[in-house]
């Protein structure tokens, strides 16, 4: 397997994303990894080429760039190039921890949509606490998509169920739609169709509506939502998580000897708590439903991060999971034009 990275994206770029390539590459010596960036930066921080080639882009898209516009006049960019060369079959997948906006614009103009498929949504995997007969689960449309529609959401629990068979391993998931109650009539109009239309459906093991105060405690494998609920539930629950961390820090710093003893005797607990809470461990966003994995990381990744990553698109490769998504919409077009259309009534 070959994988196309963006060596030019992310804060830390491109020192940790060689860093991490690197790590990877020692991992998983099967693998091949296409290096795009500007090679009089990126080999410097280069240690050993093995199973490592350098592509030469010229230019950038920045974190500042307009993703569509950036793509239009930056075509020797990192990004652009990494991502014709997965679209021309050179390179597997796409990886990178640049500009979201340029990723998911890639994605879809260059690398195309799975045909069926009337929207990809980006997805992520997040820590569930204290289950110990589940440690994650699956969210989706986490912001490739602001406004979606009903079938849209109907679609993200198929795409949902078959990332968590194929990559998270999970036989049968249970299918979750993010509402501001569990009750079956709550929420807006969109959400009630989707409920409709998902409690229905024979193929998927839908649970009902979940409430996001219950997101980390399991309450689904797969939870579907629009992208901007999704987004906005991520960060919140990305802040919190953090805000707590500096509180408890600032609370032993300011608690005087007894705190800083107490905390002492507690650290192997805290280590804990932060290890449950460090969702990097499980990988990037992948943006379902389109031809070839592609993945995003954060901008802040460093190199473990990233080297988890490529584990993480290392998975979907082995298990075909695109593969299989391509065959059930082969499959069900017919089934899908129905749903499509019930579903606008």
């Amino acid at each position: 397997m070959r994988i196309a990275v963006d060596a030019m994206g992310g804060d830390y770029a491109p020192k940790e994303v060689v860093a991490g390539i690197e790590l990877a590459r020692d991992r998983y010596p099967e693998i091949e990894f296409d290096l795009y960036g500007q090679t009089d930066k990126v080999k410097p921080f280069l240690n050993n080429e093995e199973h490592i080639s350098l592509i030469q882009a010229d230019e950038v898209i920045t974190m500042e760039d307009e993703p569509v516009r950036a793509l239009r006049r930056k075509k020797q960019s990192s990004i652009v190039l990494a991502a014709q060369a997965v679209r021309d079959g050179k390179d597997d997948a796409f990886f990178s921890a640049g500009n979201s906006g340029a990723l998911l614009a890639a994605g879809l103009l260059i690398i195309g949509r799975i045909k069926g498929i009337d929207r990809p949504g980006l997805t992520t995997t997040l820590p569930v606490l204290n289950k110990p007969d589940q440690n994650q689960f699956l969210m989706l449309d986490v912001g490739a998509n602001a406004d979606s529609k009903p079938f849209n959401l109907y679609q993200y629990a198929i795409l949902g169920k078959y990332y968590a068979q194929t990559v998270m391993g999970v036989k049968n998931p249970r299918i979750g739609l993010l509402n501001n109650g569990t009750e079956a009539d709550k929420g807006d109009l969109v959400h009630k169709a989707v409920h409709e239309y998902l409690a229905g459906a024979k193929d998927l093991n839908f649970i009902g509506n979940v409430e996001s105060r219950e997101l980390l405690n399991g309450a689904a494998d797969v939870v579907v939502t629009d992208g901007f609920t999704g987004n906005a539930v991520l960060k919140n629950t990305e802040g919190t998580a953090l805000s707590m961390l500096k509180l408890i820090k600032h609370s032993i710093m300011n608690g005087g000897v007894s705190s800083k003893l107490g905390a002492l005797m507690l650290k192997s607990t805290f280590k804990e708590i932060q290890n449950q809470m460090d969702y990097s461990k499980y990988g990037g966003a992948v943006l379902l439903g389109v031809k070839a994995p592609v993945i995003k990381t954060h901008g802040s990744a460093k190199a473990t991060t990233i080297a988890n990553t490529i584990g993480q698109i290392k998975t979907m490769l082995e298990n075909h999971s695109v593969d299989n998504v391509v065959s059930y919409f082969n499959d069900h077009s017919e089934e899908m034009a129905a749903a499509k259309a019930e579903m606008q009534k």
